[in-house]
C-alpha cells in the first residue's frame, strides 16, 4: 500500500480524514494519576458500527448491541478508556452529553433518545501510583466535549494522551496513534489505536519495530533496520523494570471509512483490521489482553460508484462489490499497523511513583518522525 497508483495518506494522516469524525481526549497526570479517555464522535445521526473482540480479558460495554442481528444500526460515539472495568464509568458522561444534544436511538416523541455508546477499557491501574485513580463520568464528558469543540478534519493529538496516557507496550511507553489512507477510488480508510500491549512492539533481538516497513521510512523515520548491538543491549536493561509493571494490558482501536457498509461488512472490517495489529505487536490476543477493534462506516461514499461500468452479467455485480470491499479490508489492516507505529513513536517517557516507562525513541535512540 505505497505509491500513487495504490493511494496516499489523507490530509491529516488521521482518523479525522474520514469526514465527520471527531476525536477528543481527556486525561489526568500527577498526584498518583496516569490515565485518560478518548472519544470518537460520529457525525450527527451516527455511523454504522461493529466490533471484533479477540483478547482474552476484555472490559467492554454495549458491544452486544453491535451484533448485526440486533436493532440499533448507528451509534453516535465510541469510548476508549483507561481504568480497566472501573473506567467504563466514563461512558456515563458521554451518554449524558449525547442525551442533552438529543442524539441517540429515538424511542418516542422528539427529544426522547437512548444513546447507545459502545466502549472498551484498557488496564492502566496503579501506573500513576494510585490504584484508585481511574476515569469517571466527568472525564468522559470532558473527552466528548473536547471532540465536539474540534473543527471537522482537525489533527488528532497522539502519544501519551487520552486513553493512552497510562498505556504501556511490552516494557515501553504506549499511547495513541492514528493514520489514514485514500484509495484510488477516493474512499478513505483510517485508524486510531491505543497501544497497551502485553506483547512487544519491538524485536528484542534487533530493536526494530515489528510493524516497520522500508516503504514507510519517510513516514516514521525508521524502516525496520536493526539497531546496533550496543543500543539493543542498553535498551533491554532499561525496559526490564517497565516490563515487570504490566500484569494486564489491552490494545484498543477504531478503524473507520467513509464507504457505505452494512453492519456485517463493518464487522468484517473490524475483524480483518486485527491482522494489522498482529503485524505490529507480537504476540497479540493473549489472555491478559482485551484487544478490541471497532469499525465505523459513515456511508457518505457508495461502495461502488454509481457511474461505474455495469457488468455484462448482473451476477458479477456481487463480485465487483466484494472486490471494492476487499480493498477497504486490506487498507484497514495497513492503517492499523501504521497507527500502532505512530503511537509508539510519539509516546514520551514517563517517570513517577507508579514506575518508569521509557519511550521507544529514548530507549533505542531514534529521532521522532517529522510531524510526530
Amino acid at each position: 500500500m505505497n505509491g500513487e497508483d495504490t493511494g496516499r495518506p489523507g490530509t491529516r494522516n488521521a482518523l479525522t480524514d474520514v469526514a465527520g469524525l471527531r476525536v477528543g481526549h481527556a486525561q489526568r497526570t500527577g498526584d498518583g494519576w496516569l490515565t485518560g479517555v478518548t472519544v470518537v464522535l460520529a457525525p450527527e445521526g451516527g455511523a454504522v458500527t461493529a466490533v471484533d473482540v479477540r483478547g482474552g480479558g476484555p472490559g467492554t460495554r454495549e458491544t452486544d448491541a453491535l451484533d448485526p442481528r440486533n436493532l440499533v444500526q448507528q451509534v453516535e460515539a465510541v469510548v476508549l478508556t483507561g481504568g480497566s472495568a472501573f473506567g467504563l464509568d466514563a461512558v456515563s458522561g458521554v451518554v449524558a452529553w449525547l442525551e442533552e444534544q438529543g442524539r441517540g436511538f429515538r424511542v418516542g416523541p422528539p427529544g426522547r433518545v437512548v444513546p447507545v455508546v459502545p466502549a472498551a477499557a484498557l488496564f492502566d491501574l496503579g501506573r500513576g501510583g494510585r490504584w484508585e485513580a481511574r476515569p469517571d463520568a466527568a472525564m468522559g464528558r470532558a473527552a466528548v466535549e473536547a471532540a465536539a469543540r474540534t473543527a471537522e478534519g482537525a489533527p488528532v493529538a497522539q502519544g501519551s494522551v487520552g486513553a493512552g496516557t497510562g498505556a504501556v507496550a511490552g516494557g515501553l511507553k504506549g499511547g495513541v496513534g492514528t493514520a489514514s489512507w485514500v484509495l484510488p477510488s477516493g474512499t478513505v480508510v483510517a485508524a486510531l489505536a491505543v497501544v497497551n500491549a502485553a506483547g512487544s512492539v519491538v524485536d528484542p533481538g534487533t530493536g526494530a519495530l515489528w510493524g516497520a516497513r522500508a516503504a514507510w521510512d519517510a513516514e516514521f523515520g525508521t524502516d525496520g533496520t536493526p539497531r546496533s548491538a550496543e543500543v539493543t543491549a542498553r535498551a533491554r536493561e532499561r525496559m526490564a523494570a517497565a516490563a515487570e509493571a504490566r500484569p494486564f494490558n489491552t490494545t484498543l482501536a477504531v478503524v473507520a471509512t467513509d464507504a457505505a457498509l452494512t453492519r456485517a461488512q463493518a464487522q468484517k472490517l473490524a475483524g480483518t483490521a486485527h491482522d494489522g495489529l498482529a503485524r505490529a505487536v507480537r504476540p497479540v490476543h493473549l489472555m491478559s489482553d482485551g484487544d478490541t477493534v471497532f469499525a465505523l462506516a459513515t456511508g457518505t461514499r457508495p461502495l461502488l460508484p454509481a457511474d461505474g461500468p455495469a457488468p455484462a452479467d448482473p451476477a458479477f455485480g456481487t463480485h465487483l462489490a466484494a472486490g471494492a470491499l476487499n480493498e477497504i479490508l486490506a487498507a484497514g489492516a495497513d492503517v492499523l499497523t501504521r497507527a500502532v507505529l505512530h503511537a509508539v513513536l510519539t509516546a514520551d517517557t514517563v517517570e513517577g511513583p507508579g514506575g518508569t516507562f521509557p519511550s521507544y525513541r529514548d530507549v533505542y535512540e531514534v529521532s521522532p518522525p517529522d510531524g510526530g
